[in-house]
């Protein structure tokens, strides 16, 4: 099969994404990994599907797979890519998109020329939606880890988050301790794993070891994420600076029951064809 595709990036989070709104399209776990793999395929964090919505009041469903294969709920930096790439390829004109997702829906504002800001929806703090195996919600959860206890916020973003705090994020244990957090038993679905430094209550530095691809150059639900623990914390204001190794993102959060809300750039890479077996 030869597929044409575009591949984008969000400030270093990068994807291949693929228009199944014209044709239909279905992936295997190994044309996945195919595409994903940075020697033998296109290369990328995430594959991103395009397809036409299958709910009332929604514009365009998004699918999400990891570079393992493995389909999941939600993707910042890649929604602001898609947005982007709907546009581009003259599938929409419109500024506001409602965009459906397995993580529920998100709403979109495109800038000509400019970011794309995000309605990520309100956090889910409660352990079963996250899910989280803890009796009852609390702002920290211990968290036995390679022999050592962590003190972690849980929750989810449309996707399931595990926040640290650390004093120096260049030299945190991304490495080691992100794929003990990602596959912890208690989080039933794997989690990705954030490592938050507070510079100031409006900027932060964070790395995110994600679920499925390991450590990314950024990660727009664990910015979200991240933002959400250290307003819970109370170590962070309303409006917050995320500096991540690709670049910066701007999380706004007003508190629980509120949405968050992130805005950031999306660019277009190149396009190309590829061959699947």
């Amino acid at each position: 099969m030869r597929l044409p595709f575009t591949k984008m990036q969000g400030i270093g989070n990068d994807f291949v994404v693929l228009d199944a709104v014209r044709q239909p399209l279905e992936l295997s776990t190994e044309q996945v990994r195919r595409l994903a793999d940075r020697r033998f395929g296109v290369g990328c964090d995430q594959v991103l599907l395009a397809a036409p919505a299958t709910e009332p009041g929604m514009d365009f469903r998004y699918r999400i797979y990891n570079a393992d294969g493995s389909e999941v709920e939600q993707c910042g930096n890649g929604v602001r890519c898609l947005a982007v790439f709907l546009q581009e390829q003259g599938l929409t004109d419109q500024r506001e998109l409602m965009i459906q997702t397995l993580g529920g829906p998100t709403q979109v504002f495109l800038q000509p020329g400019g970011p794309v800001t995000v309605n990520m929806g309100a956090p889910r703090l409660e352990p079963s939606e996250i899910p989280f195996l803890a009796e009852r919600q609390a702002l920290r959860y211990p968290l036995e880890v390679g022999g050592r206890t962590l003190s972690i916020a849980a929750l989810s973003m449309g996707n399931p988050h595990a926040v640290l705090a650390v004093d120096n994020v260049a030299d945190a244990p991304v490495d080691t301790l992100g794929p003990l957090i990602e596959g912890h038993r208690l989080f039933p679905r794997r989690a990705n794993a954030g490592f938050m430094e507070v510079v100031s209550p409006s900027r932060i530095r964070l790395r995110v070891y994600e679920r499925g691809a390991g450590e990314t150059l950024a990660c727009g639900t664990g910015a979200c994420a991240a933002v959400v623990a250290g307003r819970l914390w109370e170590r962070l204001g309303e409006s917050v600076d995320v500096d991540l190794p690709g670049g910066r993102l701007r999380i706004r959060w007003q508190g629980p029951g509120q949405p968050v809300w992130m805005t950031g750039p999306a660019e277009t890479v190149f396009r190309g064809e590829v061959e699947l077996p």
